[in-house]
């Protein structure tokens, strides 16, 4: 399996002098192309600052980041901005969107940005997304017109409008109801079984349970590891019950 993402030895630090304290200390980690993967573990274990280090979202104080081929820890700010637009795609808890824009003109603002001269075929595809996770209809509606599940759903699709590698998730269903979170994580598993990469960051073993590889963080580093069958849609508590155990065995 190609790797897409290569973390060698990550260092990310906070704080000065005295008070400076590793929130990642030394982790290595690897995401093959169209792997699905989630990271667990207590508030404050590092977990979502290894997520916005593998995306070049943060900087790193020491260590290497190789994204698809490209060392991306040595990148600057623009070449990072332009490759997180093309070739990746975020989905965070509360989708960050813009009250005067409706649904559809919120997902294909970033993609406008260099092509706007493709304007009705950049719609065209938005329209497209909508249709496939079920909110085609909502297009000129607000923001605040529709629930927290379907704003989830544009974010989604935000974050699919350039054809991403792989898209990051953190806590992507931690403000939703069971059955809208439900909703959202088979969304992610079509995404995945379309050869898309989705790595997640989450507290919840429902969630963790869904993906193939779980990277267990404490105190920042990568505790343990848990490979899991792909899901069939028949195991979900068997594959809950592990990740559970696990989590036990390593105390998060």
């Amino acid at each position: 399996m190609k790797k897409i993402i290569i973390g060698d030895r990550i260092v990310k630090s906070f704080g000065e002098g005295d008070e400076q304290r590793n929130v990642i200390d030394g982790v290595s980690v690897e995401i093959g192309e169209g792997e699905f993967v989630a990271v667990m573990g207590p508030s404050g274990s590092g977990k979502s600052t290894l997520m916005y280090a593998l995306s070049g979202t943060d900087s790193v104080n020491g260590g290497e980041v190789v994204f698809d081929g490209k060392d991306i820890s040595a990148a600057s700010e623009n070449e990072l901005s332009d490759l997180r637009r093309t070739a990746m795609g975020f989905v965070f808890q509360q989708p960050t969107m813009l009250k005067n824009l409706n649904i559809l003109d919120n997902i294909i603002l970033p993609s406008m940005r260099d092509n706007r001269k493709n304007a009705a075929k950049i719609a065209e595809k938005a329209r497209t997304l909508m249709k496939r996770v079920g909110i085609a209809e909502l297009e000129k509606r607000d923001i605040t017109q529709v629930s927290g599940g379907q704003l989830q759903r544009a974010g989604i699709c935000r974050a699919l409008m350039n054809n991403p590698k792989i898209i990051f998730g953190d806590e992507p269903t931690g403000a939703l109801n069971s059955k809208s979170a439900l909703e959202i994580m088979n969304i992610f598993s079509e995404i995945n079984e379309d050869g898309t990469a989705v790595m997640l960051v989450t507290h919840d073993a429902k969630v963790a349970a869904r993906t193939e590889r779980i990277m267990f963080m404490r105190d920042g580093k990568i505790a343990s590891e848990l490979k899991l069958p792909k899901y069939d849609g028949t195991d979900m508590d068997d594959r809950v019950e592990e990740v559970t155990k696990k989590m036990l065995e390593i105390g998060i």
